[in-house]
């Protein structure tokens, strides 16, 4: 319990800060809401917990593959930190060294400026995350693509709940009015009686047939009234369910679209583009590009010898990623350089602990939300409770 209650404070001030937060990005937070679940419906009891457990499973899914690249950011972050804290005479070696790269570089630049399809500063940004680029542009478009579907799917959920809303306000005016139709019936047989029993009492005059008819027509209009009305609540009950469902499907969606536009907002920020569309052609041109560099790479030995002596000083100083350096070679002349890569890299680990704190947020407070329904109701806790079992056995939480 005393875990629990701490817990709920943690969660409590995230809650405080996420409000202290712009509008535009308090607008993508989802809450789950059970006010238009009826908890003691079986079906619906259960379905609302499933619901629960599978965000706990996709935030724990996305949060594994958040710690993984928040571990190559720091790692690259304590390689700067390694370069910066030697001595130096060690710094100074291998500033030597990347001098000697840099006026290489230089005449490389001068000699393909006339044939180059691309600045200098595009092709070192594309060359310095070359292997990730194909992985990039695939994971750009598939994070495209699949935001277009959710939009898509958020746009159908909402026309179908709204749908769904105004047949149920419809179902709802119909049945009242049939119970109006039934006063008014049953209000039109008293008075039609009352003047049928005058007829015969001041006129003396047969109204049997009349009395006859006057049951007739109302047996008649009260049977159709009654299945009018019991019909509309029926389909309001089931309209009912279906809005619920909806409900729960767009949290759900919703969740995925704020994941899938924290991830577009990363990959633009890592790859420095605004599209897919911008990273492949910066792609195709940096492959012509290389291509033709390739072509005089014999007039660059000594631009090759430095690297790789570059290469050996930074293995010997316990660097864990030497071969990013060779692309980024400024950094280790130019103290506003360091500096700015480094900031480019912290701005990336915090908007992937972002993203992580936030799906930490989601899946605390889906499981808080089940501890809470088998705490307020607690004739469904053993259902509850085994439904979270068999999730966590077969591994899905």
């Amino acid at each position: 319990m005393v875990f629990w209650k701490k817990w709920l404070l943690k969660w409590k001030k995230t809650q405080n800060a996420e409000q202290s937060e712009p509008e535009e990005e308090q607008a993508e937070d989802v809450v789950l809401h059970r006010d238009d679940v009826d908890l003691h419906d079986r079906s619906q009891r259960k379905r609302y917990v499933k619901s629960c457990l599978e965000q706990m499973r996709d935030c724990e899914e996305e949060i594994r593959a958040l710690t993984r690249e928040y571990s190559r950011v720091t790692s690259h972050l304590t390689d700067m930190e390694e370069i910066e804290a030697l001595p130096d005479p060690e710094r100074e070696v291998i500033r030597s060294a990347a001098e000697k790269i840099a006026v290489y570089e230089q005449q490389q630049s001068e000699y393909l400026e006339r044939k180059s399809r691309m600045t200098d500063s595009e092709f070192q940004k594309v060359e310095r995350i070359e292997t990730e680029v194909e992985e990039g542009i695939e994971k750009i478009t598939s994070a495209e693509e699949y935001q277009e579907k959710i939009r898509q799917d958020l746009n159908r959920l909402a026309g179908e709940r709204h749908a769904y809303q105004y047949r149920r306000h419809e179902l709802e005016r119909t049945a009242a009015n049939m119970r109006g139709m039934m006063i008014i019936c049953s209000f039109a047989f008293v008075t039609c009686m009352i003047l049928l029993f005058l007829l015969r009492v001041l006129l003396e005059m047969n109204i049997q047939i009349g009395c006859l008819l006057a049951v007739a027509a109302t047996v008649i209009a009260v049977f159709f009234i009654y299945m009018k009305y019991t019909e509309s609540v029926r389909e309001l009950h089931r309209v009912e369910k279906t809005v619920n469902r909806l409900i729960l499907l767009q949290n759900r969606v919703k969740i995925r679209y704020v994941n899938n536009t924290n991830l577009l907002d990363y990959l633009y920020i890592k790859y420095q583009v605004a599209s897919a569309g911008e990273l492949m052609t910066l792609w195709n041109n940096y492959q012509e590009e290389k291509e033709e560099r390739q072509k005089f790479r014999e007039l660059h030995a000594d631009l090759d010898y430095c690297q790789k002596e570059l290469l050996k000083l930074l293995r010997r100083y316990h660097v864990q990623d030497p071969d990013i350096w060779l692309h980024q070679t400024q950094a280790l002349l130019a103290h506003g350089e360091m500096v700015e890569i480094r900031h480019g890299l912290i701005i990336r680990r915090q908007k992937l602990r972002k993203q992580m704190e936030y799906n930490e947020n989601l899946a605390e407070s889906a499981k808080t939300e089940i501890k809470s329904l088998a705490e307020e109701f607690p004739i469904y806790r053993d259902e509850i409770l085994d439904m979270v079992e068999q999730y966590e056995k077969s591994g899905n939480v």
